[in-house]
């Protein structure tokens, strides 16, 4: 599978990411361990080599699976997890990292990244420079190899700019979602920052999921996103009643498709990531040939015109989140 760097760092990522929120457990309903470390072995088999995870996730449950998945296979593999915000504090981002570093069972983290800005679900207001200071210092310790951050608008990694060097951004984007592609995505591209794109195929739409009149259950976290409010969840139905022929055109699943859409080398000036999950070992053998799949000008257009038809109405709210 193809990799690029992260940034400027010395950490390669393959384009495909697996993405391990559901695996935490809380937020999503009937995930099963064994079933997720099987995802898991099949990702990697398949090609993909880097794996996103949070401290957030489950509370520390989703590092430990990726731990059981992949710690005998930690020298082919590239592990990315997060700080979430009420750890911000520099002695607490040095504390959360220990603990991320003895949940995945590792001696290094190849990218540590702060979840979300300070201040964000209440939490404290934390200077960035502080929580910065924490973050080059672990860098020196060789605890982590880059920096990066996740949910933040550009003045806010502006700032963050200012106190360190910053190697990827993490915001949500899809062939649904594209409002980070107006600021976000062409400074990125300037300044030589990977982007990693989570919630790439909106949160299940562009899977065909929810087809129908379909919703995800109210327990789970998805079920808040912009999304599936019903005027965009409408415009999301006739969008795919387009894309769907293309992908049978093209011996495609329209989640495949829309995957190779956002990871298409030359696409943008950015070098984009996409950050996919999976509950089965047959969902992540699926995703991870999104990698191999090389669309055409002429398909690209088609595709970026029928995601239009969700975009266009969304306004420039990044937030993808009813929260």
């Amino acid at each position: 599978m193809p990799t690029r760097p992260l940034g400027t760092s010395e950490v390669a990522a393959t384009t495909v990411i697996f993405g391990t929120w559901q695996a935490g457990k809380r937020g999503w309903d009937n995930i099963d361990d064994a079933e997720s470390i099987a995802a898991m072995r099949a990702a990697l088999a398949a090609g993909v080599t880097t794996f996103d995870t949070a401290e957030i996730y489950g509370d520390g449950h989703s590092e430990r699976v990726v731990a059981q998945a992949l710690a005998s296979d930690r020298d082919r593999v590239q592990l990315l997890t997060k700080v979430f915000p009420n750890h911000l504090r520099h002695d607490d981002v040095l504390a959360a990292c220990d603990r991320s570093l003895r949940n995945l069972q590792t001696e290094v983290i190849d990218l540590y990244q702060i979840h979300w800005p300070a201040g964000s679900f209440g939490t404290e207001a934390v200077p960035i420079g502080e929580t910065m200071a924490a973050l080059n210092l672990l860098k020196e310790q060789g605890k982590i190899r880059a920096i990066g951050v996740s949910n933040f608008s550009l003045a806010q990694l502006q700032e963050a700019e200012r106190y360190g060097r910053i190697d990827t951004v993490q915001p949500p984007y899809s062939l649904f979602w594209r409002q980070v592609e107006k600021e976000l995505i062409p400074y990125c591209g300037e300044r030589q920052i990977s982007v990693l794109a989570y919630s790439p195929l909106a949160q299940g739409l562009l899977a065909g999921r929810y087809r129908g009149g379909d919703r995800p259950a109210a327990t789970e976290f998805r079920a808040k996103h912009r999304l599936f409010a019903p005027e965009p969840y409408a415009r999301v139905q006739r969008a795919l009643d387009g894309l769907e022929p293309i992908a049978q055109n093209l011996g495609l699943s329209v989640g495949n498709m829309a995957l190779a859409w956002l990871v298409a080398a030359g696409r943008l000036r950015a070098s984009v990531h996409a950050i996919v999950g999976a509950r089965t070992a047959a969902q992540a053998i699926e995703n991870a040939q999104a990698a191999s799949v090389t669309l055409t000008a002429e398909t690209l257009a088609a595709i970026e015109s029928l995601g239009r038809i969700v975009t266009d109405g969304l306004g420039d709210d990044p937030l993808a989140w009813d929260l």
